[in-house]
């Protein structure tokens, strides 16, 4: 499937039968309504029904279908944070925490794909943290001795990297780390959760939350589902307004698929320590020829928005990786994600603050969604089923960590000069200016109107101001989509959300 731009969807999409799901026709109740269909929604949901509880779950799109089917599938407790930051944001405890609670991901998901008899490719690979220069190799030891510090004295610092390319100096080891093949996890763990009693809309986006005692979920269609309890895990709250928004940025990630001669690459996790860091590693071969492998690289990563020519990060994803990865061939597939990075480094799972004590969210993937995930479908169904878990006040989406106030208000200065926006001159002056296949913005008198030229060369206009909290979007060039800078919202050409926390389109352009 190709995009305008010349991206291609990764390689999770293809070769993929998706449970057979249909939108919300009716009004229905249930125990527990959960939104979002990723590894998050799905896992929260799949436990829950084996709980007992019964459990309707929403999602817009297809299952997968929003970021969790474009993540590089790591599945690693080996933090990109880095344990000597995490030691001091949440000290020894939270940081020992942290790093088995994404160990505990990894057993889940290799537990659930045995007992469902979910064939997914999963398999137990090493990882490896590569120095490139003597500064990084400082941090190596720093990370070393962390990790000694919190009790993972199972990692060792090597003198060579397995690919003698990727780097010459030292690198990390850690054991016992992960990779697997998202969408076939995804579509075995919604079959399952339907086997256990669950039910899955599809296609059905929710417009409007109601909390209280019993809350609702109301679709664009006008349905509703009412729940005791309600898990909103849609990569960022699409019930929030504003608060957890302001405690963590969207980032666009980029990555590509490359055709690699088969064992020419050790099958393991690599990751640099450049920023942005780049991450690694292999994948079967889709097209079926066994002489190769299939080398996932991704890095390159910006604010959401914030890049006036995205196409550049995946020209200079592919040329690192050329220069690292000289076996490299045929890029057989080029796409980009995006994450959240919480403002400590840990994502946000459990009650949201400020709603009733019935409303759960999970957000604040930070590169570890897979994990992260799987971690809110563990801690969200304790929480739920009201057993204690060591979890929870490390994860709690209130909690306020004073060591982490000075990222804090860099992200939200940067939120703040967005607005600038509004005074600037417009890209175009007249919408004949766009190109087809393209969008630009305009001015037109006191507002901004986004511009579309479709590949016919008819041009479309809406508005260019993001309905969640009124910053003017930019256009994608590598997904053909209108971003908002300031929380990561995402719009189609023709202004369709796509993308939360917004949810609702962008509005008609003012004559």
């Amino acid at each position: 499937m190709k995009k305008e731009s010349g991206a291609t969807f990764p390689v999770w999409i293809n070769h993929v039968q998706l449970p057979d799901t249909k939108p919300l026709k009716n009004n229905v109740s249930c125990d527990v309504c959960v939104v979002g269909g990723g590894i998050a929604g799905l896992t929260t949901a799949y436990l829950l029904a084996k709980e007992g509880k019964k459990v309707v779950l929403l999602e817009s799109k297809e299952i997968g279908g929003g970021e969790s089917s474009r993540t590089t599938a790591h599945l690693s407790n080996a933090l990109d944070e880095q344990f000597y930051n995490l030691t001091k944001l949440f000290g020894k405890d939270g940081a020992r925490l942290a790093c088995q609670s994404h160990a505990q991901a990894i057993d889940k998901i290799e537990a659930i794909a045995k007992d469902e008899s979910i064939d997914c490719d999963f398999k137990r690979v090493d990882g490896y943290l590569v120095a490139t220069n003597p500064e990084e190799e400082e941090k190596l030891t720093q990370e070393l001795e962390a990790l000694q510090q919190i009790g993972w004295t199972d990692v060792v610092l090597r003198k060579h990297c397995p690919v003698e390319t990727l780097s010459s100096l030292p690198c990390l080891h850690y054991p016992n780390q992960g990779r697997f093949h998202v969408m076939k996890y995804l579509t075995g763990l919604a079959t399952a959760f339907i086997k256990h009693g669950g039910s899955i809309y599809t296609g059905t986006h929710v417009r409007k939350f109601d909390t209280g005692t019993v809350n609702t979920a109301i679709t664009t269609d006008g349905h509703t589902v009412t729940a005791n309890e309600l898990v909103v895990a849609t990569n960022t709250p699409v019930n929030d307004l504003f608060a957890i928004h302001t405690k963590q940025a969207p980032y666009r990630t980029y990555a590509i698929g490359v055709q690699v001669p088969k064992d020419s690459v050790p099958d393991a996790l690599y990751w640099d320590l450049k920023d942005p860091y780049h991450y690694v590693r292999l994948q079967k071969n889709t097209t079926g020829d066994e002489r190769f492998d299939l080398l996932i690289v991704g890095g390159e990563d910006h604010k959401t928005g914030q890049h006036e020519h995205p196409i550049l990060c995946l020209q200079e994803l592919e040329k690192w990786t050329r220069i690292k990865f000289p076996m490299a061939e045929e890029v057989l597939y080029r796409w980009s994600g995006q994450v959240y990075e919480p403002v400590d480094g840990l994502a946000y799972i459990g009650r949201n603050p400020g709603d009733t004590e019935n409303v759960y969210i999970a957000t604040g993937d930070s590169g570890h969604g897979m994990t992260h995930g799987t971690i809110a479908g563990i801690l969200i169904t304790d929480l739920i089923m009201d057993r204690p878990n060591p979890w929870a006040k490390l994860y709690d989406p209130g909690r306020v960590n004073l060591k982490s106030a000075g990222e804090f208000l860099k992200e939200n200065l940067n939120v703040a000069a967005q607005m600038k926006d509004y005074l600037t001159s417009g890209e175009v002056d007249d919408p004949q200016q766009v190109m087809p296949g393209t969008g630009r913005i305009m001015r037109k008198g006191a507002t901004k109107v986004a511009v579309y030229c479709d590949q016919d060369g008819v041009r479309h206009q809406c508005s260019a101001v993001c309905p969640h909290m009124g910053c003017v979007v930019s256009w994608n060039s590598v997904e053909s989509s209108w971003d908002c800078p300031c929380h990561g919202s995402r719009f189609d050409p023709f202004g369709k959300v796509v993308t939360g926390p917004a949810h609702t389109n962008l509005g008609p352009a003012k004559s």
